[in-house]
C-alpha cells in the first residue's frame, strides 16, 4: 500500500515528496535505489559542480564537509537541473560518525538515500554512496540498496587513525560480502585491505580526491 506521507493543507517540513513514489526496505524503511551500471570516468565535487560551465562529463559527488551540500536537502529543487547537466549523481554523503547517537547516524542515511530516489524519479542516474558508522549501521546501510550492482565509499577521514581504520575496514568488508558489488568505487586513500576486496572478485577502482576545495577553504 502506498504510503501517506504528503497531506493536503500541511507544509512539508519533511521533505515527503522526495519520496512520494518510493519503495521502501529494511527495518527504517529506506528508500530503495535503484542504481545504474555505469563507472564514472571524472568525478566532481557538488561546490564545484556549481561552477562548472564547460565540462558536464562528469559524475557529482559529495565527498566534502556536509555544511557545503546541506543546501542541497534544504532545497533540492534549486539545484536539479544544475544536476541534471552532468552525466550522473554518487549519492549524498552525509556524515554518519560512529559516535554518533545512532538515531542521528540513520537520518543521515536516510536523507541520502531520500534524494537518490527523486533524483531518479526526475531522470538523474545514481550511484549509491555507502556510508555507515560502528557495527550497528553496516546492516542497515544496505538496505535499499541492489546487489551486483556499482556502488561508492568514501575514505577520507577514515583510515588515518588505527581505531577508525580498523571500523571502517570492517564495515567495508561486510557491505561487500552482502551486497557483491561488481564494482566498488572508491573515494580517497587506499585501505589497507584492498587487495582482500579484490580477491572476492569485485572490480575496485580508486579515485583520488581532489584537496583543492578544502585547501581554498583554509586559506
Amino acid at each position: 500500500m502506498k504510503k501517506n506521507y504528503l497531506r493536503g493543507g500541511c507544509k512539508d517540513v519533511f521533505h515527503a515528496f522526495l519520496i512520494e513514489n518510493a519503495k521502501f526496505s529494511g527495518e527504517y524503511d529506506f528508500p530503495v535505489i535503484k542504481g545504474c551500471n555505469e563507472i564514472p570516468r571524472n568525478i566532481i565535487t557538488f561546490s564545484k559542480a556549481l561552477k562548472e560551465r564547460r565540462n558536464f562529463h562528469q559524475w557529482v559527488c559529495f565527498y566534502e564537509d556536509d555544511f557545503n551540500f546541506e543546501r542541497l536537502w534544504n532545497s533540492p529543487n534549486r539545484y536539479l537541473e544544475v544536476l541534471k547537466k552532468f552525466d550522473g549523481v554518487i549519492l549524498p554523503d552525509f556524515s554518519v560518525y560512529y559516535d554518533f547517537p545512532i538515531a542521528l547516524q540513520i537520518w543521515n542515511i536516510y536523507r541520502s538515500r531520500a534524494i537518490g530516489c527523486w533524483l531518479e524519479s526526475n531522470g538523474i542516474k545514481v550511484i549509491p554512496n555507502l556510508r555507515f558508522g560502528d557495527h550497528q549501521t553496516f546492516d542497515c546501510c544496505c538496505d535499499g540498496i541492489s546487489r551486483h550492482g556499482v556502488i561508492c565509499i568514501g575514505t577520507l577521514g577514515c583510515i588515518k587513525d588505527k581505531h577508525y581504520r580498523s571500523i571502517f575496514e570492517d564495515g567495508l568488508e561486510y557491505i561487500v560480502n552482502k551486497l557483491k558489488p561488481n564494482t566498488l568505487l572508491l573515494y580517497g586513500s587506499n585501505p589497507s585491505n584492498i587487495e582482500k576486496l579484490k580477491k572476492t572478485g569485485t572490480n575496485v577502482i580508486v579515485f583520488k580526491p581532489d584537496y583543492s576545495f578544502f585547501k581554498k577553504e583554509v586559506e
